[in-house]
């Protein structure tokens, strides 16, 4: 009886100490990465879409009061976008075509952000069931995440070093399959001298129009969807000329109807600031626009225009993930 006592009160204490070890790491984590009032950052964003990945070059600039800006370098076709956030509102700059997308939009805390600080650790501190493994040279968390427009996304997994530097966040579904990886190069939590001109629309522009390389695209293939609900048929496909370029209209008709609209994307002769509806939603290749009912979004010189009125953003989602217009890697 008194050995059983014993072996009950070492199991107590053994967990009680691990509990406090496990509360002491979150605390560090929380006291250095909690109210920065600037940091920089670059990394490697890897996304898998069934057999492709897409790799983005990233980079982050914050700074307090609500002011972002990242900019995502497709490193399988070179092409730049960038997601800028500041006084006026939310953009997102497309330099190859000369405009940019303005949204009335709550981004970024409208859903987990894999390359945003801020994500990363609320999603940790709000998962009261997350787990954390000590190991000898770094801490790994798993914990829950808020991915409302892709429910494959279930989990985070983030590593620290021993000295709680951030060092890579997967996002993996249900079957711990990763879907999304960010490995970060450098962080820097107190950075010198962020420049006005970062967060300026304007002054972005001036630099990366000049910078940016711009596409020719004809529709000369038309690039039809891998993925098509069940009981929904290609029913006809119109192809009509613009007066700058050519324009694709596919019709499906069934249990899932919907319309999906191609055409060659127009670079402004002058830079354009377009008004839009919806949310800014990294896809696979680009940056679109995602609403209840659409989802918009260009890519190598094509603009994709995704519509129906009974599905849901998961479907429309699953549907534009299909199309498929660039070379990848395997």
């Amino acid at each position: 009886m008194k050995k059983n006592i014993l072996l009950f009160i070492a199991i107590c204490i053994f967990f009680i100490t691990g509990c406090n070890k496990k509360d002491d790491m979150l605390k560090t984590i929380n006291k250095k990465y909690d109210n920065l009032k600037a940091y920089t950052l670059t990394g490697d964003l890897e996304i898998i879409n069934n057999d492709d990945t897409y790799n983005y070059d990233v980079k982050v600039i914050y700074q307090k009061k609500d002011k972002f800006f990242v900019s995502l370098k497709n490193r399988n076709n070179n092409h730049e976008q960038i997601i800028l956030k500041n006084d006026e509102g939310v953009y997102v700059i497309t330099p190859s075509l000369n405009k940019s997308f303005k949204f009335q939009s709550n981004w970024p805390y409208n859903n987990s952000q894999v390359y945003l600080i801020a994500s990363i650790i609320d999603d940790i501190n709000k998962d009261k069931e997350k787990n954390i493994i000590n190991n000898k040279n770094s801490i790994t968390i798993t914990s829950s995440v808020n991915y409302p427009n892709n429910n494959k996304l279930i989990k985070q997994i983030v590593i620290f070093d021993k000295d709680y530097n951030l060092k890579s966040v997967s996002v993996v579904d249900e079957n711990d399959i990763k879907q999304m990886t960010m490995t970060f190069k450098t962080i820097d939590l107190k950075p010198d001298g962020i420049s006005n001109d970062t967060f300026d629309l304007n002054s972005i522009i001036n630099t990366k129009i000049e910078e940016e390389e711009k596409p020719t695209s004809t529709l000369d293939d038309i690039i039809y969807p891998l993925y098509i609900p069940t009981g929904t048929v290609l029913t006809n496909s119109e192809k009509v000329n613009k007066t700058d370029g050519e324009r694709v209209i596919m019709t499906f008709e069934g249990e899932k109807p919907f319309l999906l609209v191609e055409e060659t994307s127009i670079i402004e002769e002058e830079f354009s600031i377009i008004p839009t509806y919806g949310e800014p939603y990294l896809l696979i290749d680009t940056v679109g626009a995602l609403t209840d009912n659409s989802i918009t979004w260009s890519s190598e010189g094509i603009d994709y225009y995704l519509v129906s009125d009974v599905m849901s953003q998961n479907e429309l989602i699953d549907i534009a993930r299909s199309v498929n217009a660039i070379p990848v890697m395997k």
